[in-house]
């Protein structure tokens, strides 16, 4: 009888020391895969955001002379960049104290070193003869409330607009000036990206001035973004392994557990 017990028990033990054996061993793995994501979450996440304080800055808009695009109070990041890559139809953060002291100045670039700019053409703002169209312009409105004559842009300089034309303090309310209104490239220190608070993304291109040249390509305002969310999640999803595992686990021990009495 003694021996009839113990063939009886003995397939039992031996599968539950097996069974227990690989729930450990793949245990370990996930906790190691776990770790894994964790370290590589935490290297995407603060490298996006030191990626971000060497690439860009933010600025607030004091006033709506951007309006639709950029509102007055709306933070925007601006890539910093030499003022030799600036293209027309890039939206600009410059400093120019014969416009405004001790003050950083949003204005859109419509026209570069060279150029010739005039207005208006059929409501429509023309560079080097071409009648250029600027969507980004509120609904309705014309490319300037009053016509304003020829300038020739200097070599280096640039000649800039408000997206509101209407009250916007932009080249053409400096054309008495020995510049005619232009700010020297040197005077850039950051090309707009994108309206961070509140969240209106990033500018749309302006191609209406795609016939006349090239445009700036987006900085890596996007990868950045990737880079901290893919991070955050790596680090929220291996952090919780661990307790969702556990849990698990103990939910298929207690399933597992045979009632007292069973043979």
């Amino acid at each position: 009888m003694s021996g009839e017990s113990t063939i009886r028990t003995a397939p039992r033990s031996g599968g539950g020391g097996t069974s227990t054996g690989t729930a450990r061993t793949g245990g370990g793995l996930g906790n190691r895969l776990s770790g894994i994501a964790v370290a590589l979450g935490i290297v995407l996440f603060l490298g996006g955001f030191g990626w971000a304080a060497v690439v860009y800055r933010p600025y607030t808009v004091p006033t709506g002379s951007m309006t639709p695009t950029i509102d007055a109070g709306d933070r925007v990041v601006g890539q910093r960049i030499d003022g030799s890559e600036v293209r027309r139809g890039d939206v600009v953060v410059f400093h120019d104290t014969s416009w405004v002291a001790n003050a950083d100045v949003v204005k859109r670039v419509v026209a570069v070193g060279g150029d010739t700019v005039a207005c208006c053409t059929d409501g429509k703002l023309t560079v080097n003869g071409k009648r250029i169209d600027e969507p980004y312009l509120p609904a309705g409105s014309l490319a300037e409330l009053q016509g304003f004559p020829t300038v020739t842009v200097p070599k280096g300089r640039l000649f800039l607009l408000g997206d509101e034309r209407q009250g916007s303090l932009d080249s053409t309310a400096h054309l008495t000036d020995a510049a005619r209104g232009t700010v020297a490239r040197s005077a850039v220190s950051a090309r707009v990206d994108a309206v961070i608070w509140p969240m209106k993304g990033m500018l749309k291109r302006p191609t209406g001035f795609e016939t006349l040249g090239s445009l700036s390509r987006p900085g890596p305002l996007r990868t950045i973004e990737f880079m901290i969310v893919a991070g955050g999640v790596l680090v929220l999803g291996g952090g919780a392994y661990g307790p969702v595992a556990n849990l698990l686990g103990r939910s298929r021990t207690r399933g597992r557990t045979e009632p007292a009495g069973a043979r």
